[in-house]
C-alpha cells in the first residue's frame, strides 16, 4: 500500500499516480520589497511565501477579525499570503499560518493592509516570493 495525505491507495496505482505529474517548481520569483502594489498583483495569481514578524503578543494571541495589533518588522516566521479583500472599510491579507486550527480563524489570520508603512503590518511586504513553473 501507498500513503497519502488523505487516504491509503493500492500499491499497483502507484506508477499511474506519478505518471499524472504535470507541472514542477523550476524556481521561485521575489515580489519586489515593501511594495505592497506588486504583493497584490502577484497574490492575484497564486498564493505567496511571506516572511513576518511573529514574536509579538498581540500576533501569537490572535483570535478573530482584522489584525492590526502591534509588532516590528524582524522577520521570524513564515507564513502563506493566499488572498486579500477588504470589510466594512478595512483592507486585510488573508494569510495562513502553520501554527494549527485553534490559532486564529481557524489558523488564518487577517491583516490590515494599507498601513503607509513600506514595510506593511508585521513586515509582510519585506520578503515575499512564489513558485514558478515548468510545463
Amino acid at each position: 500500500m501507498v500513503f497519502t495525505r488523505k487516504r491509503t491507495v493500492p500499491t499497483s496505482w502507484k506508477k499511474a499516480l506519478e505518471e499524472q505529474e504535470v507541472v514542477t517548481i523550476s524556481g521561485y520569483r521575489d515580489v519586489p520589497e515593501n511594495n505592497e502594489e506588486s504583493l497584490l498583483k502577484a497574490l492575484a495569481h497564486q498564493p505567496i511565501s511571506v516572511a513576518i514578524e511573529a514574536s509579538g503578543r498581540d500576533f501569537q494571541f490572535y483570535r478573530w477579525g482584522i489584525f492590526n495589533g502591534h509588532c516590528g518588522s524582524h522577520l521570524d516566521h513564515g507564513v502563506a499570503a493566499i488572498g486579500y479583500g477588504s470589510s466594512k472599510g478595512l483592507d486585510y491579507i488573508i494569510v495562513k499560518n502553520s501554527w494549527g486550527s485553534t490559532w486564529g480563524e481557524k489558523g488564518y489570520i487577517r491583516m490590515k493592509r494599507n498601513t503607509g508603512k513600506p514595510h506593511g503590518l508585521c513586515g509582510i511586504n519585506k520578503m515575499a516570493s512564489y513558485p514558478t513553473k515548468q510545463m
